[in-house]
């Protein structure tokens, strides 16, 4: 005999049928949207001369939205005050762009808006869409094209702003620092190219500069310039090479401050100059009284330490650089001081080629190198150079090194004497080398070397120097004891001879000395000499 099925149950068989039998219908959606957005119309249209309208409004397919509006879009000229572009941060399938109350007469002008218009949905960008207009009854049609490098760097930062002046007879080199270009346009991505178009017949002097704060200007405290040395006249065929660099700023002392007893702080801006500044007090001098300046090594400070206290409450300063002369001012009062404390660099393991030093808080004027040894595992005494450096406040240790050995370095009571006749007490440092096996070696030939000196640098990938060869002549070069890593390798040409790298200025239309980087990356291996070939251009 049949059983009857409670209808409840008879219900929920039903309703699990239905879910099931919804499933296997249910559709999986289409494929990811990954079409930008498409432009349909614009009013005025697009390429208009005449120009008269109050608001332009560019018409889409779909919902768009934009994205570091600020940064992507350009103006070109620039309008001041600039426009309203809506929308900032709601989608919308049009935008509009108001306010246009001051535009030039017969002028033409170009709002590139980069890689800021995105779709909606899935944020596919429409790169480098351009909507152009004259207020006259032509489109100015010429353009210009050129790569961009950095004069330090193997490649420049994104974003890099190209500034067009016009040379007429209000134009000067120092319009930079405060005039807005009449062209604008920059590097969209991490490539170095650019273009610059819809522009008019004339001279001009053609700019690159790193415009952090988006301001059209040059500011030499925070970023980075190039210029071609000569104007150039359009129309042309020429491309461009700009190399772009940072400025040394010429030294600028700030308004001192007691920092602590016998020690004033001397903030600074630029280092152009530094290795010569002078600081002389002009407080009438207590007999005895010696001073010393020592420069911080992390921050732009100068310190000036005396060793007696003036009897005046405040102190008047000349500060002497190449850039001019300052008189500046500073209270003192009663403040304890530093003692003598030293310190060594490094501790444990000690590379072949780096240098042992010794470090002190207060300003070091004597160094005794008879109570200075260094011993190796046997006590085997070992010679060693022993270099003061005022400036940086430190004394440098030279010696050669072998393999796989342990060293001992000892400074005697008497070996430092600071500005206070302050001496040390008994300092010991162990140190030891890796062996051979644990470095490897870069051998490096240079080809088509046009001229000399050079200076070849390994460095990091932050441009860091790992390492580096000064010659006069020579083109083979080997890097040894290098520890695994990554390098990258560049020749600086030094045209002054100074055995460094100099940059560039502006205003005095210097060019920084040249420097040409190996494409490739070297990756350094334990054990293994890594032969190379660098055909300079």
């Amino acid at each position: 005999m049949l059983k009857r099925i409670p209808g409840v149950l008879l219900v929920a068989v039903l309703v699990l049928l239905c879910v099931q039998c919804a499933k296997k219908g249910m559709p999986e959606g289409g494929p990811e949207d990954e079409e930008p957005p498409t432009f349909l119309r614009a009013n005025p249209e697009n390429y208009n001369t005449n120009f008269t309208a109050e608001e332009i409004r560019i018409f889409f397919d779909e919902y768009i939205k934009l994205e570091d509006a600020r940064q992507q879009i350009v103006i070109s000229p620039p309008i001041e005050p600039r426009p309203s572009i809506i929308p900032m941060g709601t989608a919308r399938k049009d935008i509009r762009i108001q306010n246009l109350d001051s535009l030039q007469k017969n002028t033409t002008y170009t709002i590139n808006f980069g890689k800021s218009i995105v779709d909606n949905n899935e944020g596919n960008p429409l790169p480098y869409f351009k909507y152009v207009f004259s207020t006259g009854d032509y489109l100015d049609s010429l353009e210009i094209s050129g790569t961009i490098k950095d004069a330090y760097l193997k490649a420049p930062s994104e974003f890099i702003s190209i500034f067009l002046y016009e040379v007429d007879s209000t134009f000067s080199d120092s319009l930079v620092f405060k005039e807005t270009p009449r062209y604008i346009t920059y590097t969209l991505d991490s490539t170095v190219n650019f273009e610059m178009e819809n522009l008019k017949e004339g001279t001009y002097q053609i700019l690159a500069v790193e415009d952090k704060n988006d301001n059209y200007n040059f500011d030499p405290k925070s970023e980075k310039i190039g210029f071609i040395k000569d104007y150039i006249t359009l129309p042309t065929d020429s491309t461009y090479k700009i190399t772009i660099f940072k400025e040394k700023l010429p030294f600028e002392a700030q308004r001192p401050k007691l920092l602590k007893g016998n020690q004033i702080l001397f903030g600074y801006e630029g280092s152009k100059g530094i290795d010569s500044v002078e600081i002389n007090l002009l407080t009438p001098k207590p007999e005895g009284f010696q001073s010393r300046i020592v420069k911080d090594a992390k921050t732009d400070t100068l310190y000036y330490w005396y060793n007696i206290r003036p009897e005046n409450d405040s102190l008047s300063f000349e500060v002497l650089s190449p850039s001019g002369r300052d008189t500046l001012f500073t209270k003192i009062g009663e403040e304890p001081r530093d003692s003598l404390n030293v310190t060594t660099e490094p501790s444990g393991g000690i590379e072949f080629e780096q240098n042992f030093k010794f470090k002190a808080n207060t300003p070091i004027t004597d160094i005794n190198s008879e109570l200075i040894s260094i011993r190796d595992k046997d006590s085997v005494l070992i010679p060693f150079n022993a270099e003061m450096r005022p400036l940086e406040n430190e004394i440098i240790i030279s010696f050669e090194k072998s393999e796989s050995t342990d060293y001992l370095v000892t400074a005697l009571p008497g070996a430092i004497t600071d500005l206070f006749k302050t001496t040390n007490d008994t300092i010991q440092q162990s140190l030891n080398t890796k062996s051979y096996a644990d470095y490897g070696s870069i051998i490096l030939n240079l080809q088509n070397v046009d001229r000399y000196p050079i200076l070849v640098q390994l460095t990091n990938e932050k441009g860091e120097v790992m390492a580096e060869k000064y010659s006069n002549g020579d083109s083979n070069f080997h890097f040894r004891f290098l520890n695994p890593a990554e390098y990258l390798i560049r020749v600086i040409f030094d045209e002054n001879e100074n055995q460094k790298w100099d940059t560039g200025d502006y205003l005095k239309r210097i060019q920084p000395e040249e420097i040409q980087y190996y494409q490739d990356t070297i990756n350094v291996r334990s054990n293994w000499d890594m032969p190379e070939t660098f055909i300079l251009e």
